[in-house]
């Protein structure tokens, strides 16, 4: 509802802060999907900040990775779309 009530007023900007984070995995999935539509048929910049390495590698065309604070790595294009959860966490130091 939220995601709808934002959108109303049509904004060129959606920032989405853990819009998945509490919800069970096939809600989590229907709202990416609806988020996809809506952010497709609107044409907005979008913001996702997630903690899901999936969702963060599969949507958008841009992936930052921060730790405290400070930007670990910053990827896009084809490199972003080659990437697997795997070599996310080695080039994030957490393996």
């Amino acid at each position: 509802m939220t995601l709808l009530m934002a959108t109303l007023s049509l904004p060129k900007l959606l920032l989405l802060d853990e819009h998945t984070a509490a919800l069970d995995p096939k809600t989590a999935q229907r709202v990416i999907e609806l988020t996809e539509k809506i952010v497709r048929e609107n044409h907005l910049t979008t913001i996702m900040v997630t903690h899901n390495m999936q969702q963060a590698i599969r949507y958008g065309n841009r992936m930052t990775m921060l730790h405290e604070g400070k930007v670990k790595f910053d990827i896009q294009g084809d490199e972003k779309r080659a990437l697997t959860v795997e070599e996310v966490v080695k080039r994030f130091g957490l393996i």
